[in-house]
């Protein structure tokens, strides 16, 4: 399975049980307190005290999309560089005092930011907050832990690379994004991670790991007013502000079908296409949730699976979906089927794009769409952790501390004109990157045919 594929799975079972939720959950159950701190992180508190545990997620401006071009990788492996450890603690005694009060401390990187966090039980609050500004404020950074960091990566990244649907998202994000933020896989490149210095993830850490303009986020059994005066202790360590990044231009992709074949001796072909998608500020957001839902993001209900899975018997798995950031992101189809079905399967897709763009969806579709968009979204805050991160996107896509009680209203309110609108307006099935890694002397994959069912170009 791609990682396209695995990044926007989803399954319409769960709406029942969705719906339940959604009407147990009063409105008022994320209560949430904004607060700054004296060196600028803005503080986002949800008191949870239904258990004695806490979770603290702290997001810096040291997503991957801050990898200087040659250093792809380096967001990636500084994060987990400084879960090695601070000055004073080496590795393994800090993961042996971690592991003692049964807590987890670490830090990620991902696209738009990296996340430093912690879990843990009420009564070890005080010292697993020590552990993580410690790694924070401290970090050991030792060359011996980079070393063997870098590593890792490098070992995970070759072994990612025998997967065809890794292959397949890493050409289609290359030949999308090109030379921007957005253009390399979030781990970096095998030859650029093993190029890495010690001073490089040094260097990205004091650049990048500043409290100005950082977002903490706080859910768990706490008092808002206290758990302020402890980061306010903890991060006193912590100062300065990261420049904003400058927006990359607008994605553009060349009329016709662009086409990359990749040839590997596979069963089956993995095929992902697209084009350019939106960012996660654009208002048509809601929409595009619904008509997604409908076209390829709603499982065995979505009309894809409908046509290339169920009626043609072509494709195990087929899905779309936007990828929203805080740039423009991709939309993206992605679908796995056997070697001589790739141009069939192909060709299904198209018609489907096209057909959501020339009429309405049905009044049935778009009730289930909205039905199953609007009773899912508690499923997702069931968890600590899950409110923490749900915080941190709110306050860094600007979504409005009210989020949690306006998304219902949001997707409810979209209408079958408006599916339809944002089917002709950002769906470019005349415009496409296609990126097929199969066994090409079975696939046969035929670019002249396909290209000439794109004779009418759209802009993107």
């Amino acid at each position: 399975m791609s990682g396209a594929t695995m990044r926007m799975k989803m399954f319409a079972s769960v709406a029942a049980i969705a719906a339940i939720v959604f009407a147990a959950t009063p409105s008022h159950a994320l209560d949430i307190r904004k607060m700054t701190l004296s060196n600028g992180a803005t503080l986002l508190v949800s008191e949870q005290h239904q258990l004695p545990m806490v979770t603290v997620m702290i997001e810096f401006d040291a997503g991957t999309r801050r990898d200087a071009k040659g250093k792809e990788g380096l967001a990636e492996l500084t994060a987990r560089c400084l879960s090695q450890g601070t000055k004073e603690l080496t590795a393994p005694e800090f993961d042996q005092k971690v592991d003692f009060m049964g807590s987890s401390v670490g830090v990620s990187a991902g696209r738009d930011y990296s996340t430093a966090g912690m879990t843990t039980l009420k009564k070890y609050q005080g010292e697993t907050l020590g552990l993580l500004a410690g790694i924070l404020t401290e970090p050991g950074l030792r060359d011996d832990d980079i070393e063997r960091k870098r590593a890792e990566q490098v070992a995970e990244i070759k072994a990612a690379e025998e997967q065809p649907g890794y292959t397949a998202d890493v050409e289609f994000t290359k030949d999308l994004f090109g030379d921007t933020p957005y253009g390399h896989p979030g781990a970096g490149y095998s030859d650029s991670v093993a190029k890495l210095t010690n001073d490089d993830v040094r260097g990205f850490y004091h650049d990048y790991y500043k409290p100005g303009g950082a977002i903490i986020a706080v859910a768990g059994d706490v008092n808002a007013d206290e758990i302020k005066a402890s980061l306010e202790k903890s991060l006193a360590g912590l100062s300065g502000s990261v420049t904003p990044q400058a927006e990359p231009p607008p994605i553009t992709v060349a009329p016709g079908l662009n086409v990359k074949l990749i040839d590997r001796n596979v069963m089956q072909a993995n095929i992902i296409m697209g084009s350019g998608g939106v960012e996660r500020s654009n208002p048509d957001f809601y929409r595009l949730k619904v008509m997604n839902y409908i076209l390829g993001g709603g499982g065995f209900s979505s009309r894809l699976v409908k046509v290339v899975r169920s009626a043609h018997g072509l494709a195990y798995s087929v899905d779309s979906g936007f990828e929203p950031g805080k740039f423009q992101g991709a939309f993206i189809v992605s679908l796995q089927t056997k070697n001589q079905s790739s141009n069939e399967a192909i060709d299904l897709i198209l018609q489907q794009l096209r057909e959501i763009q020339e009429k309405p969806v049905s009044d049935a579709e778009l009730d289930s769409a909205k039905k199953f968009l609007i009773g899912s979204f508690p499923l997702g805050l069931e968890r600590q952790s899950a409110i923490a991160s749900f915080m941190v996107q709110i306050e860094f896509y600007g979504l409005g501390l009210d989020y949690a009680d306006q998304y219902p209203k949001l997707i409810g309110s979209v209408s079958k004109d408006e599916v339809l609108a944002v089917a002709k307006k950002y769906l470019h099935p005349d415009s496409m990157i296609v990126v097929a890694v199969a066994n090409q002397a079975d696939a046969k994959i035929k670019t002249a045919q396909l290209e000439k069912a794109a004779d009418a170009p759209s802009a993107q």
